[in-house]
Order: C-alpha cells, then sequence, then structure tokens
C-alpha cells in the first residue's frame, strides 16, 4: 500500500462511519504512522509503507471510526503553539480555550502566584506559565488521573524551558479543598470548569458524549455549578484587586456575570472567541 491507497482506504471507512473531515484524519493518522509531512504525501503519493506501519494505519482508522477522538489516538494535542499529552481522563484543548490565556496573558505580570482549578491536561497554567516569566502555578483536579496527565505535561515543559520558567505544582481535591493548608493567597485564578447543563450531555457528539471525561463536562442542572462554588470562596484564595479568568458557555455571559458580581468581583467584561460566541468571563476581586 502506497501514500494515496492509504489515504483512499482510510477516507473510505471514516466518510462511511460518518465522521465529517475523512479525508483530513485519514491523512493526518498517516502521517502520524509513517512520519512523513504533508509535502511528501503531494510529492511521493507512490511511496509504500511497510507491512508494519499499515496495520497501525488500518488500526488507527478503525479507532478514529467507533469515534475515538484524534488526539486520543495519537495522545498529542497542540494547543498556544505547545505540544500536550492529553488521554481520557482529560478533555482535549480547544482552540477556543486559547481565549483565555490570550486574555490572561494581558493583565499577568511576571512573577504571579495562579492558580488554576480543574487543571485537567493543565493546558491553561502551563501555557500561561510559558509565556511569562518566573510564575509560581498551582492546578488542582479532583481527578487522580488528570493530575498525573498534567504533571507529565509540566515535566516535558520543564525539560526545555529556562530558568525564568518559574515553579509549577499539581493536587489531586475538589477545588479549593485541594490545597495544603499553608498554601497563601494568589494574583490569579483561572479555571476552565465543568459547565454543559446535565440533560444536554446526552445530546453531544459521540467523541465528546462518549470519550472525553464526563466528570470535566457536567456542569450541573444549569450548568453553572461550578461557577458558584468557584466564586463564593475566592476571597479567601485570591488577592485583593486579584484577577479571575473563567471559560464560560456561549449562553452564560449573564448568568456568570450575576454570580461574579455577586460575590464582590467587579470590573467584569465578556471576552468573545474566534467564532463570535461569549467565551471568558474576567474580572477584578473588589
Amino acid at each position: 500500500m502506497n501514500y494515496s491507497e492509504a489515504i483512499r482506504s482510510g477516507e473510505k471507512t471514516l466518510s462511511e462511519a460518518g465522521i465529517s473531515e475523512a479525508a483530513l484524519d485519514a491523512r493526518l493518522l498517516l502521517e502520524f504512522v509513517t512520519g512523513c509531512s504533508y509535502a511528501d504525501v503531494l510529492a511521493h503519493p507512490d511511496e509504500e509503507i511497510s507491512d508494519e506501519q499499515t496495520q497501525l494505519f488500518t488500526k488507527y482508522i478503525n479507532m478514529r471510526a467507533g469515534r475515538i477522538p484524534y488526539s486520543y489516538i495519537t495522545g498529542i494535542c497542540e494547543f498556544m503553539g505547545l505540544s500536550f499529552f492529553v488521554n481520557e481522563h482529560v478533555l482535549i484543548p480547544r482552540q477556543d480555550s486559547e481565549c483565555l490565556v490570550e486574555e490572561a496573558m494581558r493583565f499577568v505580570f511576571d512573577g504571579s502566584d495562579i492558580l488554576d482549578l480543574c487543571t485537567g491536561s493543565g493546558c491553561l497554567l502551563i501555557s500561561l506559565m510559558n509565556y511569562k516569566n518566573n510564575c509560581n502555578g498551582i492546578g488542582v483536579d479532583i481527578s487522580e488521573g488528570a493530575v498525573e496527565v498534567a504533571k507529565k505535561n509540566a515535566e516535558a515543559r520543564r525539560a526545555y524551558s529556562g530558568p525564568s520558567a518559574g515553579s509549577i505544582r499539581f493536587y489531586t481535591g475538589d477545588l479549593y479543598d485541594a490545597l495544603p493548608k499553608e498554601t497563601g493567597v494568589f494574583d490569579v485564578i483561572i479555571s476552565n470548569p465543568p459547565y454543559i447543563r446535565t440533560d444536554v450531555i446526552p445530546d453531544l457528539m459521540p467523541e465528546v458524549r462518549d470519550h472525553e471525561p464526563v466528570i470535566a463536562l457536567d456542569g450541573g442542572d444549569d450548568g453553572l455549578e461550578f461557577y458558584r462554588r468557584i466564586a463564593k470562596p475566592s476571597k479567601k484564595y485570591l488577592r485583593r484587586g486579584g484577577m479571575i479568568f473563567l471559560e464560560i458557555g456561549f449562553d452564560q455571559a449573564e448568568d456568570v456575570r450575576r454570580i461574579l458580581d455577586a460575590n464582590d468581583f467587579t470590573d467584569i467584561n465578556i471576552v468573545k472567541d474566534f467564532g463570535g460566541n461569549d467565551r471568558v468571563a474576567v474580572a477584578r476581586l473588589r
């Protein structure tokens, strides 16, 4: 089997399974298996792939046809120009979430103390610390599996970060309860909490509903449970004048605004994502 034949075969299988971007996914999986580039595929469509590569490519195509997300198959996801390890214990980082990091970068200063609640893969905290100097970060998640993933991603960053990388720690537990008693206060709180209404989850696309961790998706009956649980105790953990950055659902802006206002936050602003949807709530503690 050559490059061209493999892509055609993979595309056919994925199309029959209802994958919307069948051709793209087939090509990307071929590139992942063989180490070739898109330019190689275009320039050398008749290049043969080995029997071992053919078997692995077929395995991955069948996994994708089973609606397993591409990033869970490869174990890699790109976010904010960095590569993150992901598995079934964490949500796959979305491009829309980059808005939170980019907005936080406008306000976070070098040397800040940052708390990341519901850290998942650690992509928000690690990305923010990558682009700021000498920050100290703590990430917490209720999932032990997620914390292990975040630690792995932090270690990968340390391997090629300079002396300005700062310190980063991760703890397992339920929001603020995960923090050691000796933990001080923070300049910044960031979070991409579960915010999907419980009754909506069965209607999500199969890749999300059947494969991403429900515990990281389910925001309770109204989708706002974690915003209330983050905002109410936050004044104990955030310095006066400190900033909070929360990812929100496209239809949650006014509800989250009211929650923040009722818990001593001011200068509340809603930031839209690249698609024009409300995506990040930003506020300052009074």
